[in-house]
């Protein structure tokens, strides 16, 4: 006998559960609190099934009739309603997640997980969070080249041409990942460069006259900001390495008797491990600074924990405090000094002095014959530039090597130097 609307409303609870049966095997299951569920009850390959099709009053009469009439023919071509019903809710959260917000989060857990740089973290999230208004929602493979291009205007329109120039760059990370985990199959982002305005390259500040770095480092000298910060001002110079990975340089990675610090890849913004030859004079400084650091993981702690590095902008406030302004020194401006005068001598491949500037040949042959080709000159050439930057800080201005022209290294059996 057929169900009928009123029958289904005056159905009380009972002790147990209890069925109130219709047509073709569709029934309703009377539970004790009261709950009322529509089931399906079939046969699938000598196996006898029940397909749950909704909750009562959700589901009305008709329209749990109409779902069992759709099961009803799902088996008599074959297929099982309840296989079915797993599969279409799977394609549901898979189509969930083909979003650009839904792909972008997940590809930013992949690079977290992947130890990128605190500020490359941060400003990935800032641009991410940009996009996500005007493209979050829509599915990726669903956006298109013009969508993508009007987005980046916007962040044109208001001069922040880098920002857009950054944007893009993200945004086709975002698709290059979709395409990677079949969720997108063209990357729209890529055909955008030539679109949108080209930023002009802006330098950073940096003093680039052997009398101004004299000068410079006589005002580091005499700098009364915290002991901490003024060691890694009086380092920086020597090692001109970046200030990111100079403030969360780690004592573990020095190798004092072999005098070679070791920064691995993950701290470097190329993603390959770096040595950096240390000089006499940075053997000094780290033998200076131990005993007030030693106990941290950090050779520059924080100045209220030891457990965390020192804060990224501590060096380039102490410049400001010296009465160094942002277009005449910044603490990446120690690199493009360093890059500058050591061009300048004549002295050194500038192959070597790229490689100990970090700037990473893409081709990895190469880049590991390099590394052999130019170590024991990176040595030398370490040397020699800690001891022009003490000629400098002496007062010395002529832009000629040290002392009596000889090439100073350092001999690793002992912490000392020898001319050559």
């Amino acid at each position: 006998m057929a169900l009928t609307a009123l029958a289904i409303r005056n159905a009380r609870p009972r002790a147990k559960a209890y069925k109130l049966s219709d047509e073709r095997s569709l029934y309703l299951l009377v539970m004790p609190n009261g709950s009322k569920y529509w089931r399906f009850s079939y046969r699938f390959l000598g196996k006898q099934r029940s397909l749950a099709l909704g909750v009562w009053p959700e589901v009305s009469l008709a329209e749990a009739r109409e779902k069992r009439d759709a099961a009803r023919k799902l088996v008599a071509d074959g297929t099982d309603p309840f296989v079915e019903k797993k599969r279409r809710k799977l394609r549901a959260q898979v189509d969930a997640n083909v979003t650009f917000r839904a792909v972008g989060e997940e590809w930013f857990v992949k690079i977290t997980r992947e130890e990128r740089a605190d500020v490359t973290l941060r400003k990935v999230r800032w641009l991410l969070d940009m996009v996500y208004p005007f493209l979050g929602d829509l599915p990726l493979r669903d956006i298109e080249v013009q969508e993508v291009l009007a987005v980046l205007r916007k962040i044109e329109a208001t001069g922040r041409y880098e920002s857009a120039r950054r944007m893009r760059s993200v945004i086709s990370r975002v698709f290059r990942y979709g395409i990677a985990t079949g969720r997108a199959k063209v990357d729209v982002a890529r055909d955008l460069r030539g679109a949108i305005i080209v930023p002009k390259t802006k330098h950073f500040a940096a003093i680039t006259r052997p009398k101004e770095v004299g000068l410079l480092l006589r005002a580091i000298d005499d700098c009364s900001c915290h002991a901490i910060t003024k060691f890694a001002l009086r380092m920086t110079p020597h090692v001109f390495v970046r200030p990111g990975e100079l403030r969360r340089a780690e004592w573990s990675e020095f190798d004092l008797e072999r005098a070679i610090w070791s920064i691995p890849a993950e701290k470097m913004k190329m993603r390959w491990p770096h040595q950096v030859p240390l000089s006499r004079q940075v053997l000094d400084l780290l033998d200076e600074i131990r005993p007030l650091t030693g106990h941290s993981p950090y050779v520059f702690p924080a100045m209220h924990t030891w457990k965390r590095p020192m804060s990224e902008n501590t060096v380039t406030f102490a410049l400001r405090r010296m009465g160094y302004s942002g277009d005449e020194m910044t603490a990446h401006g120690f690199r493009a000094t360093a890059a500058t005068l050591l061009n300048e001598m004549g002295l050194w491949n500038p192959d070597a002095i790229e490689r100990q500037l970090a700037h990473m040949e893409n081709n990895g042959v190469r880049r590991a014959y390099a590394r052999g080709q130019y170590w024991e000159e990176r040595v030398r050439m370490m040397q020699h530039w800690s001891d022009y930057l003490d000629q400098l800080r002496g007062g010395g201005d002529t832009g000629e090597a040290p002392g009596d022209g000889k090439v100073v290294t350092v001999d690793f059996a002992r912490r000392g130097a020898r001319s050559r």
